[in-house]
Formats: C-alpha cells, structure tokens, sequence
C-alpha cells in the first residue's frame, strides 16, 4: 500500500499540484523577462499563454474541500499541456 493511501485513515489526503509558468513576480521578471525569453517559454507551451497565481488557487482550495474528498495521491498538472511537450518540441531560438 502506497504511503497517502495510510494516511487516509487519520483524515489526511495528500495531493500536489504541478504548475507551468505562472506569472507571479519571478516569472515575469526572469522566466519572461525579455522578448527572446517569452519566446522560449510560449513555444513549449501548447496553449501559447501563461497562468495567472489565482488559477493555482482555485486548484488548492478544490483539494482542501469536500468536493475533493476521494481525491489522494494524486498530482494536478495546471500547466496547459506543457508537460506532456517538454521532451518532444525544440525550444525556439
């Protein structure tokens, strides 16, 4: 049995969320600072746009409600398709 699933019984669920670029005060002063640096980001990015930290949230409080309750050991991935790219597009120049 897999460790979340002991924890269950103490009332315990234990989730991740797995983010992609999400324009918080780093990002948009790294990650996206510059044009060529957007650039390299949005072309690994199926949906060619970023998120924004209140989307992140919204993912967080779904886990921490009931409506989550059958929910455990489990990673939400809020990255727009990006993971499933990372290994398979060239980065852009």
């Amino acid at each position: 049995m897999r460790w979340p699933a002991l924890l269950v019984e103490y009332g315990i669920r234990v989730n991740a969320i797995g983010p992609g670029t999400i324009l918080t005060e780093l990002a948009k002063n790294a990650a996206m600072g510059d044009e060529a640096a957007r650039r390299r980001v949005l072309s690994r990015t199926p949906t060619r746009c970023t998120g924004e930290p209140e989307e992140v949230a919204g993912i967080a409080v779904f886990l921490a409600s009931d409506d989550a309750s059958h929910i455990t050991g489990q990673t939400i991935y809020c990255d727009v398709g990006r993971i499933g790219l990372n290994c398979t597009v060239p980065v852009a120049d």
